[in-house]
């Protein structure tokens, strides 16, 4: 037992500090945490706490509210190309930068709307800014700095998303204290007092201080760093593979499943008897558990097929949106929703650093944003759906079950992408075009 852990500790020091020496990826991935930790409890986690509270006060549809989720992931699906392409040529820590000021401004707007057209306005603001402030662009970086170790490395950032879901029911909290107008503002005031000062950390490659990925020391002609990236994609060759296009629908569907949760969670489980309060310990576990997904996620990633682990956690999407359909129905409520939490957070967990280490595998670093930003053109249309799928059903049905099955049943369809996207020919063999 001691020696397992000693060895396991040598292992965690020699990725920390490759050849003894502190290793500043892992600075940048802390940033890239906090960063997303933002992004995760003032925002994407806790939107459904806030449309319960804008439906009370103005009376408008599931389907409206969930409208302008749709419409904001609309926009940086659009938002994607550009987005990368800048991050490609000008590094992330300016694109950062701007997108961080008008995350933060943005909620300080959206405190003083009153009507549905300043609403989605707002939020049209505020998903601008946390897309160019946020994931994607972070993604350039640490795909950048890492390689053997980035499956790892996406995982442990994309765990403060998760932490943030977490801090979910501190936010609830504020919301009933002090309003959601106070809470939104001050929001927007933690967000550029503390982003902006994380975003300057953000270096976009390693050369910049004489680096390889993972902490290898470079080898320089005339003392320059250098980095051959041969054989990897340009983005034309990218969009000509198989496995561009798969991987892209395979991740639609994935986050159809996980928009349709975080804007309608709460609500569903409002209408199944709990208080809002408890709406929010719900999203906290579930949050919980996908952090220890995300911790599973890094440590299979890097050591066996990230594809067909994909499958798997197909499947585990399929099988806890089921459950969460039925479960005001069936007797034993809470064992079911314990089913939902157990399988749809683990697979979450565990699917999302992959899917940047996939694509970063199949396509290689030197275009990874612009192919990112193209792929995420299909990607938003999963993360639009979602909601839409779920509000329309309780609109129409008066319950989510029905909505919450068709999302299951797409989860399933996103397995078979999956099973698909074998790896594409070298880029090298595709030739230039």
């Amino acid at each position: 037992m001691k020696s397992s852990l000693q060895a396991a500790l040598a292992s965690v020091d020699g990725t920390l500090r490759p050849g003894g020496r502190y290793f500043p990826g892992w600075t940048i991935v802390g940033s890239a945490a906090m960063v997303q930790f933002l992004a995760g409890v003032l925002f994407m986690n806790c939107y459904g706490a806030y449309t319960v509270l804008l439906e009370q006060e103005f009376e408008w549809s599931k389907a409206a509210l969930s409208g302008a989720f749709a419409l904001t992931r609309v926009e940086s699906g659009i938002l994607g190309p550009l987005q990368g392409w800048l991050t490609d040529r000008y590094g992330p820590r300016i694109v950062l930068t701007i997108g961080t000021v008008i995350f933060g401004v943005g909620f300080m707007l959206f405190a003083s709307i009153d009507s549905l057209l300043t609403f989605y306005l707002c939020f049209a603001m505020i998903a601008l800014g946390s897309s160019l402030g946020g994931f994607a662009t972070l993604m350039v970086a640490i795909v950048n700095w890492f390689d053997a170790h980035r499956a790892k490395a996406v995982a442990v950032s994309q765990m403060g998303f998760s932490l943030g879901g977490v801090c979910v029911p501190l936010v609830i909290l504020s919301l009933q204290t002090y309003g959601w107008r106070a809470t939104a503002f001050g929001s927007g005031i933690i967000i550029l007092a503390v982003g902006l000062p994380l975003v300057q950390l953000v270096k976009h490659k390693p050369a910049e201080v004489g680096l390889l990925p993972d902490g290898a020391v470079a080898v320089a002609e005339d003392s320059q760093p250098h980095s051959d990236g041969g054989g990897d994609f340009t983005t034309r060759q990218a969009l000509r593979t198989r496995a561009f296009w798969l991987l892209s629908v395979g991740h639609s569907l994935a986050l159809l499943t996980v928009s349709a949760v975080m804007v309608h969670l709460v609500p569903h489980l409002i209408e199944a008897g709990y208080t809002l309060a408890q709406a929010g310990v719900a999203v906290g576990v579930l949050t919980t558990i996908q952090i220890a997904g995300q911790l599973l996620g890094g440590g299979v990633g890097d050591r066996f097929d990230k594809r067909l682990i994909c499958v798997l956690c197909m499947v585990g999407h399929a099988l806890g949106l089921t459950a969460l359909a039925y479960a005001p129905d069936l007797s034993n409520t809470l064992l079911w929703l314990a089913v939902f939490m157990l399988a749809h957070g683990i697979a979450w967990g565990v699917r999302g650093p992959l899917m940047v280490a996939l694509r970063a595998d199949y396509f290689g670093a030197s275009s990874f944003g612009t192919i990112m930003g193209f792929s995420s053109l299909i990607v938003m249309i999963g993360m639009s759906v979602g909601p839409l799928v779920a509000g329309y059903a309780y609109d129409v049905t008066g319950s989510y079950s029905d909505g919450f099955v068709v999302v299951a049943a797409c989860a399933m369809i996103g397995c078979l992408c999956f099973a698909f996207a074998t790896p594409p020919v070298k880029a090298q063999e595709l030739g230039s075009v």
